[in-house]
């Protein structure tokens, strides 16, 4: 009888070390999404120069014309 208690009682604290690191896993999370956030705020205006820039790239690029490539043969 006396084992069973044991058992039990080494399986309650078992789950107790899990929900411990699950609460710590989450919290971690929780702060990262936080770190991520705040880090996409902070490169938005960046973001939004280079697409404008990568726009007015494409748009200067002379088009091309696919019959005036080099020939072979």
């Amino acid at each position: 009888m006396a084992w069973s208690g044991v058992a039990v009682t080494l399986g309650f604290a078992g789950l107790a070390v899990l929900a411990w690191c699950a609460v710590k896993v989450a919290l971690g999370v929780r702060r990262l999404g936080r770190e991520l956030e705040r880090a996409k705020r902070r490169l938005a205006p960046q973001q939004s120069a280079l697409r404008d820039e990568l726009q007015a790239l494409q748009d200067a690029r002379a088009p091309f014309e696919p019959g005036d490539g080099v020939r072979s043969g």
